[in-house]
């Protein structure tokens, strides 16, 4: 699979260390996999971000594990338990991968998938307006 790659994106991996370089890798084909659409790019000046009529995901290296943040208003059902922060935020849950840790990319895909058909939707802003209705 081939997808346009963003420089920035590459630089922001390329400076990790190489277990947290794997895990980036790893999302960032994943998510790529998903949907031939989804674009990357830098916001916060230097976090890779993941869209596609709205954000998707993002990457976030901390000391001790990556941060994938999903974006998704706590609507994308989690039924193999993978989220590990984040329950109660109304913008994004977050699924922290640790050294060592094996991604579950089956459950990853399927909120990947859910997300995007979300945004293609209008957003989870816009179906959580029409739910509540």
């Amino acid at each position: 699979m081939t997808w346009t790659k963003d420089p920035r994106v590459e630089l922001y991996i390329d400076a990790l260390p190489g277990w947290q370089q794997e895990i980036c890798h790893q999302v960032r084909h994943l998510v790529h996999s998903v949907d031939p659409e989804v674009e990357e790019t830098i916001k916060r000046r230097v976090q890779p971000y993941f869209v596609l009529q709205g954000n998707i995901c993002a990457l976030l290296a901390a000391k001790t594990h990556v941060n994938v943040f999903l974006y998704d208003g706590a609507m994308v059902p989690d039924p193999d338990g993978i989220i590990t922060g984040g329950h109660d935020n109304k913008t994004a849950r977050t699924v922290a991968i640790r050294k060592g840790e094996t991604l579950n990319e089956n459950a990853l895909a399927d909120m990947f998938r859910q997300i995007i058909a979300n945004n293609r939707a209008g957003g989870w802003r816009k179906l959580k307006r029409e739910q509540a209705q």
